[in-house]
């Protein structure tokens, strides 16, 4: 099994990366994103690097014997200017400024072209930790009934289209209407916005109505920055008024799966895994 070098940006998704290598028994070396990481990494073998760091960051994964990278986690788009980059950064500073002027999914490439250039094989979170994607049908007591389905599908319409223009990778639609879209601020944010509309327009805990769809952008690199819920997600979505979460079974990963599955039941919520 293939040593994995795991860069790890902010969230718990490389907490759970790196707990499934560990019960794997898959030897592992996590690159700690300096300011953004988890502190529950530190417990792993690794090493800390700032975000432009890439000589330090590969040196390391070549000197810990890595043949695989994940990069997992959030790493918001940086201001260029304040970075701070090694010798090796610097050089690859250039191109990675033009290619985020093309959107993010064109900046993922870059990084992924950097590390295959290196000789390393970049698995996507989903491959390193296949437990963690959203199964086909419903996960939890709770399912989706015949209202449900016209939002569902609007609902995966609109996230694929806003995906196919690189805005986001989620959408929320209750009684046809489209209630937000994900953008830059996320879907945390997206379903705080929900939550402060007037109740006559989305649902509420007594009556709720409405779902929230996340899917992979039609265009996305699928091994970085696959859409993700946890716990956040579901608290968010029954504040929100909505009925259900629905994903693209495969093309979503689950943070704190048995959490999420217990919370999503105690709350009245469904979360439904569709075919792409």
């Amino acid at each position: 099994m293939d040593k994995l070098g795991l860069i790890a940006g902010a969230g718990g998704l490389p907490v759970e990366v790196a707990r499934e290598c560990l019960e794997a028994g898959r030897p592992l070396f996590v690159v700690r994103i300096k300011g953004l990481t988890d502190p529950r990494l530190d417990e792993f073998p690794g090493m800390d690097v700032g975000l432009a760091e890439f000589g330090k960051t590969l040196k390391a994964l070549k000197t810990a014997k890595c043949k695989a990278v994940c990069m997992a986690g959030q790493v918001k788009r940086p201001d260029f200017k304040t970075l701070m980059p090694d010798l090796r950064g610097a050089a690859f500073l250039p191109g990675l400024i033009l290619e985020a002027r093309k959107g993010d999914d064109a900046i993922l490439r870059a990084l992924i072209r950097i590390f295959e250039k290196e000789g390393f094989r970049v698995e996507g979170a989903q491959e390193a930790a296949g437990s963690l994607t959203l199964p086909v049908g419903p996960l939890g007591k709770h399912t989706a009934h015949d209202q449900h389905f016209e939002d569902i599908g609007k609902a995966l319409f609109v996230a694929r289209e806003i995906g196919q223009l690189d805005i986001g990778q989620g959408a929320v639609v209750a009684r046809g209407v489209v209630l937000a879209v994900e953008a830059q601020e996320g879907t945390d944010a997206m379903l705080r916005r929900v939550a402060e509309l007037p109740v006559g327009i989305r649902g509420s805990a007594e009556n709720p109505c409405g779902v929230l769809a996340k899917a992979p952008k039609p265009i996305q690199e699928r091994r970085i920055d696959l859409p993700t819920m946890g716990l956040a997600t579901v608290h968010r979505a029954a504040a929100a008024g909505l009925a259900g979460i629905v994903g693209e079974a495969g093309g979503v990963l689950i943070l704190d799966r048995e959490q999420v599955i217990a919370e999503a039941d105690a709350l009245g919520l469904f979360i439904l895994g569709v075919e792409p």
